[in-house]
């Protein structure tokens, strides 16, 4: 018996492993072709996507080679601009250096004509002769060349002296006497750094005494009682020399003050000889206007008269026209009968009445 239920025992067994077996490969069966078809599922799905993420980057391609093409296209436009600009900017920069070198040319022969005009300058007769010409400048652009009736240069006067320039300026201002005076080589040295305070002092002095020196000449020589104004002018060529003056040293001012001197520089005289040329051409308006309004007068007196003419015309005109007008009438009776007579018409009553 024992043996038997061990028999069963090991059937039972072994139908379990074989339902167990059966059933593994049924289940391996299904899985696989589970699996084969979810192989085939994930094949579709991976070509599809495959295929979108290839249309996708073609798209994305395509879209980056617009841009890019783009963006070249802009980028290349910018660098045309600048290079344009730059290219621009690089002439103007050019025409500049030309123009720095012409100027650097021009200074290095300003340069060269100041070294020579200083030259000039330290001497005291070629000096003279630069402040002369300078005046005579000053004169003949407010008053025009050679205009003797208004300004003279080197006038001589009764006293044996020769003025620079003598001016007719109109009364009350009368003759004056313009002189060129141009006290260079103390004022050189009063201004000069190099030279310490004291020595600088010194020469301010020196300065002070030529200037001095030169009104009291003025004064003495170029005004002339009876032949010129009580009062002289001096002219200094040089602006640097008169603002000097009259910034820091106003004693020169009231000394050619009271000494009746009036220190010009060429700005100055050329203000004071615009005035006085305004004040002669109003004069001479004023001198033609007198005129005009006597020869007025004398045409409003012709004019009375002639007035006085043609009214009495007017009225022998007028007592004429009516002695023509009664001549055209009778002129009219006289045709009227005529007119008659030929037509043979005339009534007894009328050859009565002419009887």
């Amino acid at each position: 018996m024992e043996i038997n239920y061990i028999i069963i025992g090991l059937l039972v067994v072994i139908i379990i492993l074989v339902v167990i077996s059966i059933t593994k490969n049924i289940n391996e069966a299904r899985i696989t072709e589970r699996l084969g078809k979810l192989e085939v599922e994930l094949t579709k799905e991976l070509g599809e996507l495959r295929n979108s993420l290839t249309k996708d980057f073609n798209e994305l391609s395509e879209k980056q080679d617009k841009r890019l093409i783009m963006m070249n296209e802009k980028v290349n436009e910018r660098l045309d601009q600048n290079f344009e600009k730059t290219n621009k900017t690089f002439t103007s920069v050019l025409e500049r250096l030309s123009k720095i070198d012409e100027a650097q040319k021009k200074i290095d022969s300003l340069s060269g004509d100041i070294v020579s005009l200083q030259g000039i300058l330290t001497d005291k007769k070629t000096r003279g002769i630069f402040g002369e010409v300078n005046l005579k400048h000053v004169l003949s652009s407010v008053f025009g060349d050679k205009n003797d009736s208004i300004y003279r240069l080197q006038y001589p006067m009764s006293n044996g002296n020769i003025v620079d320039s003598i001016l007719f300026a109109p009364a009350p201002l009368g003759t004056i006497g313009i002189d060129s005076k141009f006290p260079l080589e103390n004022y050189r040295n009063m201004v000069d750094k190099r030279f310490s305070v004291s020595e600088r002092e010194k020469y301010e002095k020196l300065f002070k005494a030529d200037v001095k020196k030169h009104i009291d000449a003025i004064s003495e020589k170029y005004i002339i009682p009876g032949e010129t104004t009580d009062q002289a002018i001096m002219f200094l060529p040089a602006e640097a020399i008169f603002a000097e003056i009259n910034a820091y040293h106003q004693d020169l001012i009231d000394y050619a003050y009271k000494r009746r001197v009036w220190i010009t520089s060429p700005t100055t005289l050329i203000s004071t000889l615009t005035i006085i040329q305004m004040i002669i051409k109003n004069m001479e308006r004023d001198k033609y206007t007198s005129i005009i309004h006597e020869e007025l007068n004398k045409l409003g007196v012709e004019f009375n008269r002639y007035r006085d003419r043609w009214d009495k015309l007017s009225r022998s005109i007028e007592t004429v026209s009516r002695d023509v007008n009664d001549i055209h009438t009778t002129t009219e009776k006289i045709t009227k009968r005529f007119d008659s007579i030929s037509r043979v018409d005339i009534d007894k009553k009328e050859i009565e009445h002419l009887e």
